[in-house]
């Protein structure tokens, strides 16, 4: 009998029918003698109307207090799917209970919209695996120090979930999507992309640090952290089918480089539209030019992407570095009213229309002339290079956004990642 964790996104909840089928596919686990804990998203959908409703009545939520409120609404959606599931289960004829993530406790920190999880209670949990009950808890969500319902931003419910396996020591945590694994890159915009059998917890890493939307980040830290085994799957298949077929289905994360795994020399290509580009012009080239800018953009809790200081001219650099383009307009207003007058700077600028875009594989580590490949391959379309970054198993390139999907297509095609690599 094995510990087993199912996460289901807000598709796979998408309406009763859909709870129904999740309900009787939770069932067969358990019924095969498996201790089950589930942790599902809010219904399709919910989550944006609830924040819509707050934000009609108030458009701009900047300040804590207004986050607070925001947290507690936005977190009702997760409640009220987590109850339906075990409605249903109950229906199904097991023993099951709902839990929001204030009565386990899940306990976070206090920075609403964004919390991190600082622990779990799995006492409640377990006594109730041990009574033979399944549990579900709802994702996304969590309480802090003094009480106050937290979320953990968009994608959180998976972070739930891998948080919440490394916390039982599950054997497994298995994420059901509407897509049955993680592809070369979205098959939306390539046909012919390829769904991988496994892949390494590094190059899931980047790829969802690149704007890859099958896993959030933060629950592939907390994967790679805790060594939780994972793997992305569909709930889209039929709930009866065999159980041993299911469970080696979709894609499967892996921690271990053997030599079983896909040797492709890049393993997928990922983007993201969701970016935008500022620009200091003139800045004094001095130490701590760098700190002096992006120090009010941590402490205003604005993440940076891509960085990027010119060589200095005449004892002036130019900045530029990339933000959500979410925060691009608050961004810019902070740097003109507090960064710009303290630096000196000449001019501010900006662009909310690039993208990002990726090439990512463990054997990039042990081949030359990949990088010098990719940007023939973005040459040869005619797409400029504004930014670039690169890490070991990775190398990005911001570009004009209209370029994004021609970009995606010819890369795939230059590294054949259409093609199965040897094993």
């Amino acid at each position: 009998m094995a510990l087993i964790v199912h996460k289901y996104g807000g598709t796979s909840m998408g309406s009763t029918e859909r709870i129904g089928q999740v309900a009787k596919r939770v069932a067969k686990w358990a019924r095969a003698g498996h201790q089950l804990v589930v942790v599902p998203s809010a219904m399709s959908g919910e989550t944006n109307r609830l924040l819509g409703l707050a934000k009609a009545l108030s458009p701009e939520i900047v300040t804590a207090e207004l986050q607070r409120e925001l947290d507690a609404v936005a977190s009702t959606g997760e409640q009220v799917s987590a109850s339906l599931l075990a409605i249903a289960l109950q229906a199904e004829g097991l023993q099951a209970v709902a839990y929001s993530g204030w009565q386990v406790p899940i306990r976070t920190d206090s920075a609403f919209t964004k919390a991190r999880i600082e622990e779990i209670d799995q006492t409640r949990v377990m006594a109730d695996l041990a009574a033979g009950k399944v549990v579900v808890i709802t994702g996304f969500q969590g309480v802090d120090a003094h009480g106050n319902v937290t979320t953990l931003g968009r994608g959180g419910s998976d972070t739930s979930a891998v948080a919440i396996a490394a916390a039982m020591k599950a054997d497994e945590c298995l994420i059901y999507t509407d897509v049955d694994g993680v592809y070369t890159t979205d098959p939306r915009i390539v046909e012919q992309a390829r769904r991988l059998h496994t892949i390494s917890f590094e190059e899931m890493l980047e790829m969802a640090s690149l704007g890859s939307k099958v896993l959030q980040i933060r629950s592939v830290e907390f994967a790679g952290k805790y060594r939780v085994p994972l793997r992305v799957l569909s709930s889209f298949t039929p709930w009866d089918i065999d159980l041993a077929t299911e469970a080696a289905s979709g894609t499967l994360i892996t921690f271990e480089e053997d030599e079983k795994m896909e040797r492709a020399v890049v393993s997928g290509i990922a983007f993201n539209r969701d970016e935008a580009k500022i620009s200091l012009l003139g800045v004094p080239d001095k130490p701590g030019i760098a700190f002096q800018i992006l120090g009010p953009v941590a402490d205003a809790n604005i993440d940076v992407d891509v960085i990027i200081q010119n060589v200095s001219h005449d004892g002036k650099t130019d900045f530029s570095f990339t933000v959500h383009r979410n925060e691009y307009t608050r961004t810019l207003a902070l740097l003109e009213a507090t960064v710009l007058p303290k630096t000196g700077g000449a001019k501010l600028t900006g662009d909310a229309r690039i993208c990002k875009v990726s090439i990512v594989g463990i054997g990039m580590r042990s081949h030359v002339g990949v990088a010098s490949r990719m940007f023939s391959t973005l040459s040869d379309e005619g797409i400029n290079i504004q930014m670039i970054t690169t890490s070991e198993i990775k190398t990005s390139v911001v570009i004009d956004e209209k370029y994004m999907e021609l970009a995606v297509r010819a890369l795939h095609r230059a590294f054949e990642l259409e093609q199965a690599p040897l094993v």
